[in-house]
């Protein structure tokens, strides 16, 4: 199984790159963390907020694996703790389906983006910087797979 992580936005820091690449490495090849940026939308010639997550909509559904379970970051989206994540990335992996993770935009994503998800998961309550986003997510991908496998990264 494969988690690609969809992120809408490119040219991060180097330092968000070397923090990803880190988390990204630790997995097992059966738990494959890939990171596919996708090109935001420019905000040119007056596009509405609306004009630039359709745009953006296109290339981010056109990234999305094949079969794969739809995962979408959202603000409303429900909150888990790194057990549930844990609890889910076990179920994932014996499905045998490869996971997207949908990292939006900075306007947010389109509606049909959220209606294709098979959930849609808050990484936090508050507003985080996209590049920020990547890592904490491939951090707790990390994590939840080490408290599969009673490595001792995890500790309660």
């Amino acid at each position: 199984m494969k988690i690609h992580l969809l992120a809408v936005g490119t040219k991060m820091p180097g330092w968000v790159d070397e923090a990803y690449a880190e988390y990204a490495k630790r997995l097992p090849r059966e738990c494959a963390l890939t990171l596919t940026e996708i090109k935001p939308e420019k905000r040119v010639g007056g596009k509405t907020a609306a004009q630039v997550m359709e745009a953006e909509k296109t290339r981010i559904l056109a990234a999305v694996p094949q079969s794969a379970r739809l995962i979408v970051l959202d603000e409303r989206g429900e909150n888990w703790t790194t057990a549930r994540l844990s609890q889910n990335l076990n179920d994932w992996l014996g499905g045998g389906r490869d996971v997207a993770i949908v990292i939006g935009g900075a306007d947010g994503l389109d509606p049909e983006v959220k209606q294709r998800a098979e959930r849609l998961l808050q990484l936090s309550a508050m507003t985080l910087p996209h590049g920020m986003v990547r890592v904490l997510l491939a951090e707790q991908v990390y994590r939840a797979w080490s408290l599969l496998n009673n490595h001792p990264y995890h500790r309660e």
